[in-house]
């Protein structure tokens, strides 16, 4: 890709899921829309018994061009396994026993701040 060219999340999006057969990527930009910063979400098959250093080396390589005419990038890369228990783990922190959403409640014991009389 030229540095001439525009680089948006939908062409990283595309080239994501066309280069590495992709099965969902979530691509943000964090410049606030200069296109000079972005974090993605990868899930793929072709991760499967890759550790985290080759994965990432498989996405650089995929996007070398692009990555070069941009100031940041950052990817988390999954296989559709992973994926799946990630999401299905943070559907269960985010409902409690009634089924109502609530914010994660890490830190706290029974969901109060341990030590403070309140």
């Amino acid at each position: 890709m030229a540095e001439s060219t525009s680089i948006t999340e939908e062409s990283l999006k595309t080239a994501l899921t066309e280069r590495l057969k992709a099965i969902h990527v979530e691509v943000t930009d964090m410049s606030g829309g200069c296109g000079q910063s972005f974090t993605s979400l990868i899930v793929s098959p072709a991760f499967a018994g890759q550790n985290s250093l080759k994965r990432h080396r498989a996405v650089n390589a995929a996007l070398r061009d692009e990555i070069a005419a941009i100031h940041a990038w950052s990817a988390k890369c999954q296989t559709p396994e992973e994926w799946e228990k990630a999401r299905a783990e943070a559907q269960t922190q985010a409902t409690s026993t009634e089924g109502e959403p609530h914010p994660p409640l890490d830190g706290t014991v029974g969901g109060k701040v341990d030590g403070v009389n309140a």
